[in-house]
């Protein structure tokens, strides 16, 4: 089972120097932040626990465990082990052991950096599933080759180089020649262009993925747990969220200056990109020294300075708050107990206020010692995720935050930082932590509900704490960014970015509707009229009901003027849903073939063959054809060639097929095929020049023998067909040329 782990280097070489960087060590990442596998680790304020910048580049390792599947990616090795991701860390961890006697005694020089998602916690325990999942990782570590630690005490930079699978040459003349190799690579390094406005947020602002009233009734809930006896505590949060554009690093800066806080962790996953600004340490390891900082109770900080200290006093003299944070301390006690030694775990520090820009914290600091036979990842294991961001007892508090949340916390109140090879772990709780993910940046605020607790005060703590990546993204140096565009929607203009779709409606559950797509050429629809009877007859045929009385005409002159493309090429789409949701929208366009940069488009075979009624109508039941584009661009096509389930040739998945022979146009026999708008109007006006129709069955084979293989749809008009699953079509001069001709006169 544990084969993979042998695959692996056998052992890891360090080399340490010292640099010197030209810029601040947060500048200096920058250079990098853009590089998958960059994790990037500031200590802000004066704290006891914010000595050491990290930087980590390069990863000669990365393991990501997404979906219950863990997978290893080393150089040329990649595997994907179903087993518990905890182990795999321990064999990793005793496969590249070793003292850091020989080395500068920092707290990191080789290991692993990264986060481990809130979501790890479905490992641990057997717990229900009623979240709605993010589709990202829930474990993201790399090894980094090269890693630059600066102690902010001393200023002293020290640069790590670890190469994989090589004997220890740390004196040996080779180790300092290549050393100093990788310091003119990183110095060389161009500096990132700075930018005016270098990120900005959605003009919509934040939408939270749960509304107040909903909030408030949760924590309703919660309390009736808490007098049913069911838990003591519980947290509970939501999430907001807001289209991203721009550089990811650039706002983990800005964050960094106007609030710098002991845990700020920057993550560039490649897909996503994590920006974290946690003030609380989870689990702190130096050997067999183990601590964590458990963070309860916050209050914002006041106006004036008058107002401040009063805000001060008043948290350092809540009732609540240090219930709160006793219970919290007793089960981090609990948890640590499980991997010490006996009666190691003292509370060192209880109820230290701590202040950052916009809030007041209690702290307090509980340390141990490791047991012997235990290790960092035994530690980990058994006191992940840490208990005040959870609640107690912690396993029926996790169940009551599925419950409640509606969508997975992942990162959020996970960990981040870094395990090394040498017996040492920092790692934060991650709590004000935002991801970026798609163009989309997303992060979660909470706080810990007890018997007492307020919803109305609660609801307001949430606010408090999110205040500072809210306020840095809504900056006016960093406007909001808006598509701009109008829709039309059940007789209303809004924002496109707005519109909503009623979930209980059988248009939305089961794809129950129609839609059509028109090309709008200096302000008008093209074949809008012959556009609507299509789509209106679809709708009697399928729901035995008539239409929606709409002048569609109307909308889409009103609608085309709002969003002042009167005088450029744009694509309308209008839906109907039932039972009786329209909508239509409308967006600038540009030819595909512009877009793409070729001549033509290239079609590759679907193997999934289709028959059904609805192919004749333009359903809203789109899934097939969207699975046949993805198949299609995988496999180098730009349209996927749909096939009848007897392997005869139907359509593409946006497009009918003719092919002009001499002054024939042979179309595709299909029982089952989509009435296209355009492949009608070119086919009556080449008929009206002499041309002859023929319908006739093709398969792919002799489709791909053909010259003059034509695609048409609404938005693109006619276009050739330059490949059939690879081999070249013969395409005769000025062919589509002619057809967009005709139709143009036809219009």
């Amino acid at each position: 089972m544990n084969s993979w782990v042998t695959q692996l280097p056998e052992r890891v070489t360090v080399r340490q120097e010292s640099i010197d960087l030209p810029e601040p060590f947060e500048q200096f990442a920058a250079r990098f932040s853009h590089r998958p596998g960059t994790v990037v680790l500031l200590s802000g304020t004066d704290l006891d626990c914010s000595r050491y910048h990290f930087l980590g580049i390069d990863p000669w390792l990365q393991i990501k465990m997404i979906h219950g599947h863990l997978e290893i990616d080393c150089g040329d090795i990649c595997r994907v082990i179903e087993d518990d991701p905890f182990v795999c860390l321990k064999l990793l961890l005793e496969r590249y052991h070793f003292t850091r006697s020989a080395l500068d005694a920092l707290p990191f020089s080789a290991g692993l950096m990264g986060y481990l998602a809130y979501d790890l916690k479905d490992v641990i325990e057997d717990l229900p599933r009623t979240c709605v999942d993010t589709g990202l990782p829930d474990m993201y570590l790399v090894a980094p080759s090269i890693i630059l630690v600066q102690d902010r005490k001393t200023g002293k930079t020290t640069l790590s180089v670890c190469v994989p699978g090589q004997k220890d040459a740390q004196d040996s003349a080779v180790s300092r020649m290549s050393i100093q190799k990788v310091k003119q690579y990183l110095l060389a390094q161009p500096r990132p262009e700075t930018h005016a406005s270098p990120f900005n947020m959605d003009a919509g602002g934040w939408v939270s993925g749960i509304e107040k009233k909903q909030y408030l009734k949760a924590v309703a809930q919660i309390i009736q747990y808490l007098q049913a006896g069911d838990i003591y505590q519980a947290n509970l949060a939501q999430r907001f969220e807001t289209k991203f554009s721009g550089d990811p690093y650039a706002l983990f800066l800005s964050l960094f200056q106007r609030n710098p806080a002991p845990f700020f962790s920057f993550v560039q996953a490649g897909d996503h990109q994590i920006v974290s600004t946690s003030p609380e340490r989870f689990l702190l390891q130096q050997e067999n020294r183990v601590e964590t900082r458990p963070i309860k109770g916050t209050i914002a900080r006041g106006t004036t300075p008058g107002q401040d200290k009063e805000n001060s006093r008043i948290l350092s003299a809540s009732i609540k708050d240090d219930a709160e944070l006793t219970m919290i301390v007793d089960l981090m006690r609990n948890d640590l107990s499980r991997v010490t030694v006996p009666d190691s775990v003292k509370v060192k520090e209880h109820k230290r206020l701590e202040p950052y820009d916009n809030v007041f914290h209690l702290v307090s600091v509980v340390q141990g010692e490791l047991a012997p036979g235990h290790t960092g990842v035994d530690l980990l294991k058994a006191a992940f995720p840490g208990g005040s961001i959870t609640g107690c007892p912690k396993i029926r508090a996790m169940e009551i935050i599925d419950e409640l949340e509606p969508v997975k916390r992942h990162v959020y109140t996970g960990s981040i930082g870094y395990i090394s090879f040498h017996d040492t772990m920092d790692l934060s709780i991650a709590i004000r932590t935002a991801t970026i993910h798609e163009h989309r940046l997303f992060f979660s605020v909470g706080g810990g509900i007890v018997y007492d607790s307020d919803p109305e005060k609660e609801f307001q703590e949430t606010l408090d704490k999110g205040k500072t990546i809210m306020n840095t993204l809504t900056r006016k140096d960093h406007p909001r960014q808006s598509s701009g565009l109008k829709a039309w929607v059940t007789g209303k203009l809004v924002d496109q970015d707005q519109v909503m779709v009623p979930a209980s409606i059988p248009g939305f559950q089961y794809g129950a509707g129609v839609f059509e797509t028109i090309r709008v050429t200096h302000g008008r629809p093209v074949r809008l009229a012959a556009h609507i009877l299509r789509m209106n007859h679809s709708w009697e045929t399928l729901f035995k009901t008539p239409p929606p009385d709409i002048t569609w005409e109307k909308v889409a002159a009103y609608l085309i003027r709002e969003n002042h493309l009167e005088v450029r090429d744009a694509a309308l789409k209008i839906i109907l849903a039932f039972p009786g949701f329209s909508a239509a929208f409308v967006r600038p366009y540009r030819h595909r073939l512009a877009v793409l940069g070729k001549t033509g488009l290239d079609l590759v075979t679907y193997p999934c063959p289709r028959h059904t009624f609805l192919a004749g109508h333009k359903t809203l039941n789109y899934l097939f054809y969207d699975q046949a584009r993805q198949y299609a661009g995988e496999n180098g096509g730009d349209e996927a060639l749909i096939l009848n389930s007897d392997q005869t040739v139907s359509e593409t998945n946006t497009c009918n097929i003719m092919i002009l022979q001499g002054r024939r146009i042979l179309v595709p026999a299909s029982d089952h095929v989509l009435p296209g708008i355009t492949s009608g109007a070119a086919i009556r006006a080449l008929e009206q020049q002499g041309y002859v129709v023929e319908h006739k069955p093709f398969f792919v084979r002799d489709l791909a023998s053909c010259a003059n293989v034509v695609l048409t749809n609404a938005l693109m008009g006619a276009v050739p067909v330059n490949h059939i699953n690879g081999v070249p079509v013969v395409q005769d001069p000025g062919v589509c040329e002619k057809i967009n001709h005709a139709l143009a006169q036809a219009v």
